[in-house]
């Protein structure tokens, strides 16, 4: 499949209304320059507080002045008691594994952010995430530390290559795209658009790519837990604890039981969403 799949819109993208005032500076500021030159110094500061300020929001993953973000499910979702653990940069041949040998234990469902070229080395691991019932969605083809300073055509070959390389992998198409860190720029919203993914963050999360201590990694992502939350971990280049084992095999158990007490349930972020 080539990795110039598309998956066009059916209706035009607008810009989020942070963007379109942005949108709108840009333009007096050179209506103001064009007509009175002296003013130019202003105008150019006026346009460099607006970049700071978008550059800002883009540091904030859960922000949703550049465009629509899922940080929490519907409405619907929330009267189901469901929630939605999400877990990041696998597949990992060592740790997908077994983080999915406790869900199944637990029936518990959850969605894996793949990144493509993972993906690609390990194409049965992927299939056997979707065989499961889990979700399987885009994370980039590389994740990229540089990903939040790319413009148009570099988020479209990360996101479209990695759609196409995930969707030929597992024969699902991909809803739902997650940016590298969770940073990005004001040029994301229109790529995602034009691919027909919505860009998904989280609720909260554990930090457990840092983190070594698996009581305080539940503690976070367990204060306040309620329904509709979307909660983050990794099972892709995880924090190990004193032992040598991935603080995620240690969290997730005690997560599942604290879930279990509260009576919600863990499903994909689509099945939360729904059609």
């Amino acid at each position: 499949m080539s990795a110039e799949l598309r998956y066009p819109a059916t209706t035009r993208w607008r810009p989020s209304p942070t963007i379109a005032a942005s949108i709108a500076l840009h333009a007096l500021a050179a209506m103001t320059i064009a007509f009175h030159p002296e003013t130019w110094r202003w105008a150019l500061g006026a346009l460099a507080a607006n970049h700071a300020g978008l550059t800002l929001l883009g540091m904030w993953p859960r922000s949703t002045l550049l465009g629509p973000n899922l940080t929490r499910l519907p409405a619907a979702a929330i009267a189901r008691r469901e929630i939605a653990l999400t877990f990041d940069d696998g597949p990992d041949p060592e740790v997908t594994p077994q983080v999915l040998d406790v869900l199944e234990g637990c029936d518990a469902r959850a969605t894996f952010f793949c990144i493509a070229e993972q993906a690609a080395r390990h194409p049965e691991l992927c299939r056997e995430i979707v065989r499961r019932g889990h979700a399987l969605e885009n994370h980039s083809r590389t994740h990229s530390p540089t990903f939040a300073f790319l413009g148009l055509g570099g988020f479209r070959s990360e996101i479209a290559s990695a759609q196409a390389t995930l969707t030929e992998i597992t024969g699902r198409a991909p809803r739902f795209f997650r940016a590298p860190a969770g940073l990005r720029n004001p040029l994301l919203d229109p790529v995602l658009h034009q691919l027909g993914l919505t860009l998904a963050t989280w609720t909260r999360r554990g930090y457990d790519t840092r983190e070594a201590s698996p009581p305080r990694i539940v503690e976070r992502l367990t204060r306040g837990l309620s329904a509709g939350d979307i909660l983050l971990l990794h099972d892709g280049d995880p924090a190990r604890s004193s032992d040598g084992r991935p603080v995620v095999l240690e969290v997730l158990p005690a997560l599942l039981q604290a879930i279990r007490a509260q009576d919600l349930r863990p499903v994909t972020l689509g099945h939360a969403i729904g059609p």
